[in-house]
């Protein structure tokens, strides 16, 4: 409904919209109905019908503005204009960090340093399964920190390949790898969009998901030992696994709690490479491991070993002056991103209101009252309808910065790098369409109440509630390919069904978190980038068959890790 505002002449007559939770005959179930529709639809269209992510997402987001407007008695521009909002926060701060991520990772390929840094991986070991980890985990956690929306399953895979794994192995091993640091991916996005959607801390909701995904990245580099030789290799490379496992988790728990979460995965990527580097010094496997293939059927034929056809060899040797290149990109956005972080004096402090009175680099940051969008819930409280625009403090802005500092030592010129930066725009556009639109359907369910609605009616369900919440962020992801899609889609349904049921806001707004990166070697989205990185175009549904049992295991374990914690055996676990 909506309601004026009587004013003073000398200001403007606002139209508020007050939300209702069940605008079909007073029923949750049956406004639960309606208010679904726009997910099943994208989901449909994307699991189902296998249409493109961006189509897809169009068709939800008018699905949404129409059961808004129709059902929940939205005015049209108010509906429309949260879709704007949800879209300008798709490309400021989400795209705007890919953006230049993917820019600093062009830059090294340009100059041949992506493929030092590569030789680099390799000559830690010749061993398939350790290059696996190293490559697929530590450095793929790496890519996820940096950029994230499948830019680690892509260069994953096609670094496995160079080293000689079969096409369809890498593919799995890149997918299943890609999933503990996928919620503090691309800067932590996921988690600073799931606090905007809940309008809960971030910090809360970072240390909270760091007390969840640490704990499954124990497991992952074990898993990615038996895709590569079974319980053989198991059997002999556990110790490097672990090694790498539990250094990750454990800088990861130490980083998202303590230290800076846009940059727990990086932290959590250097130390778990640099702990197998080291623990490759003195322990070594008693046997080596690299696979041949049969290219008819894309099978090993025999066993282990170092029987032919494996590895693909680069007899290069790089000097230590290239390597240390290969490495400044990364080390140059660590140093900045500390700085920048870190430094009070630098970081100085935001703003609370509107208008640009921040100090440091915030002091460069506006913070706008959303024009136009004025909205209640059914209680009377104002909705937060507000847009931050950190031009200076934006981790994309650092992103951009650290770029341009590598370019004199990556030896590369402006105008250059300027044509690079052009056709990585290019390259993204497709997913910049996507992201702002799947953040516009986000945002027009959010604000017209339609997840609020589905919140209060799942939290029928009590305290067992728990137990599903990692499936709505699984399936959330599964559907967009994304954890940050799935955030805002899935974030405010959480806690609106955590207040419901008598649970912590912020331990389901983070299962959603938690339970989605488990989805993200499922999505139709990562299953083609992995299929056309190796060249398996045409065959997502092998490497799907290959990754969803690990999907389902996972987030099993999710599910009861969540729902101890929501019960006196690991409540202490529970932020705040």
């Amino acid at each position: 409904m909506s309601t004026i505002l009587a004013t003073t002449p000398q200001t403007h007559i606002l139209a508020d919209f007050t939300q209702v939770y069940d605008p079909l005959g007073g029923s949750l179930g049956l406004s639960s109905i309606v208010a679904v529709l726009p997910l099943v639809v994208l989901f449909v269209l994307l699991g189902v019908v296998r249409m493109r992510a961006w189509l897809a997402s169009v068709i939800g987001l008018v699905v949404a503005l129409l059961v808004a407007i129709l059902f929940y008695s939205m005015p049209v521009g108010d509906a429309l204009n949260s879709g704007l909002l949800g879209a300008a926060f798709g490309f400021f701060p989400i795209m705007w960090i890919v953006i230049n991520a993917i820019w600093i990772y062009n830059l090294t390929v340009e100059t041949g340093h992506f493929d030092v840094l590569r030789r680099s991986f390799a000559s830690v070991s010749d061993d398939q399964r350790v290059q696996a980890i190293i490559i697929a985990f530590c450095f793929g956690a790496l890519m996820e920190a940096l950029a994230g929306f499948g830019t680690p399953v892509a260069i994953s895979s096609v670094m496995l390949i160079a080293l000689g794994f079969r096409p369809l192995k890498a593919a799995t091993v890149a997918l299943v790898a890609n999933t503990a640091p996928v919620a503090f991916g691309a800067l932590a996005v996921p988690i600073t969009t799931l606090a905007t959607v809940t309008k809960l801390p971030v910090d809360d909701l970072g240390a909270m998901v760091g007390r969840q995904t640490p704990i499954l990245s124990v497991f992952v580099p074990l898993a990615l030992v038996f895709i590569v030789d079974g319980k053989r290799g198991l059997k002999q490379v556990w110790p490097t696994a672990i090694v790498c496992g539990l250094t990750f988790g454990v800088f990861q728990y130490l980083a998202s709690n303590f230290w800076s979460i846009p940059l727990a995965d990086i932290i959590a990527a250097l130390a778990s490479a640099g702990a197998v580097l080291a623990f490759s010094r003195v322990w070594r496997p008693a046997e080596g491991y690299v696979e041949a293939s049969d290219e008819r059927t894309d099978e090993p034929i025999g066993g282990g070993g170092t029987a032919g056809g494996g590895t693909v060899t680069d007899t290069r040797v790089d000097t230590r002056g290239e390597v240390l290149r290969a490495y400044a990109p990364y080390l140059i956005i660590i140093v900045v991103f500390v700085l920048a972080t870190r430094i009070p004096a630098i970081t100085g402090v935001a703003p609370t209101k509107p208008g640009p009175n921040g100090t440091g680099l915030e002091v460069a940051t506006w913070i706008y009252n959303w024009p136009g969008l004025h909205i209640v819930s059914d209680t009377g409280k104002a909705v937060a309808t507000t847009f931050k625009l950190n031009l200076l403090s934006a981790a994309g802005t650092l992103l951009l910065l650290s770029g341009l500092l590598t370019l004199p030592v990556l030896r590369i010129g402006f105008g250059t790098a300027l044509r690079i930066y052009g056709r990585s725009i290019a390259q993204l556009k497709s997913a910049i369409i996507t992201v702002m639109v799947v953040l516009a359907l986000g945002f027009v369910m959010n604000e017209s109440g339609q997840t609020t609605t589905l919140g209060l009616w799942l939290a029928g369900a009590g305290g067992i509630f728990a137990l599903l919440a990692p499936i709505l962020g699984w399936l959330g992801v599964a559907v967009t390919g994304s954890d940050t899609s799935s955030n805002s889609l899935f974030g405010a349904l959480q806690i609106s069904a955590a207040s419901s049921a008598n649970l912590s806001p912020t331990l389901l707004a983070a299962a959603n978190s938690s339970g989605g990166v488990l989805g993200k070697m499922i999505s139709p989205q990562n299953l083609a980038i992995a299929a056309g990185a190796v060249g398996l175009e045409g065959r997502e549904g092998e490497i799907f068959r290959r990754v969803l049992i690990w999907s389902v295991v996972f987030l099993l374990f999710m599910c009861v890790l969540v729902y101890l914690q929501s019960t006196p055996v690991l409540s202490w676990m529970v932020v705040g």
